[in-house]
Parts: C-alpha cells; structure tokens; sequence
C-alpha cells in the first residue's frame, strides 16, 4: 500500500462526510458529481469535496480503495455509500437522511 492510499484513508476516517468527485462543491466538473453535491447542499450537510482532476493519484487511488469504478464517491463516517445513481435512489426513498441521522449528523429539513 502506498502514501496515497494512507492520504485517502485518514481523509475518509477524518471526515464526517467526503465526496470524491470531479471539480469542487463550488464549481462540479461532470454532471454526476454536480448532481451529488446539489443533494449534499439541499441537506445542509457540512462535507469536504476532493477533486480526483487535480490529482491523477487521488484518481486512480480512490477506486482501489472503495474498489468501485467511477466518481463521485460519497462517504459518511468512514464508510463507503456510493455514486451518483447510488446517492440519488437513497436521497429520494428518504434513506440517506435517515442514515445521516444515524450517524449523528444533522440534515435540513429532517423530522
């Protein structure tokens, strides 16, 4: 295992909740890493975006880690959720803000 997996890992472990993803919250590059961030945003949560653009390591990396193929990838206390498709089927059902709250984060708007 290299640096960059150690890089990636204490970011997962050291954050509430991370979204790997193409661009910045502020300024999405792909359409799918846009459309998590719109969810993230609408919730209210407090994450930190990494952008896999600005470093190919980070890029490559991320997938070996989580061993899922494409970006964005969002992780809620350590652990891997999903991508976009992922993200959106769960933020519809209601899932993802229960899980949030689960983990003891706050969402907008929850009951």
């Amino acid at each position: 295992m290299s640096g960059i997996h150690d890089l990636i890992d204490s970011e997962v472990k050291g954050n509430d909740v991370v979204l790997f993803m193409k661009g910045t919250p502020q300024f999405p590059q792909c359409g799918f890493s846009g459309q998590v961030v719109q969810i993230l945003d609408y919730l209210g949560l407090d994450y930190k975006g990494i952008n896999v653009l600005a470093d190919q390591e980070i890029r490559q990396g991320i997938k070996d880690y989580s061993n899922w193929p494409t970006i964005p990838q969002l992780y809620i206390k350590g652990e891997f959720v999903g991508g976009c498709d992922i993200v959106r089927e769960m933020f519809q059902s209601g899932e993802l803000q229960s899980h949030l709250q689960e983990q003891g984060i706050a969402v907008r708007g929850a009951a």
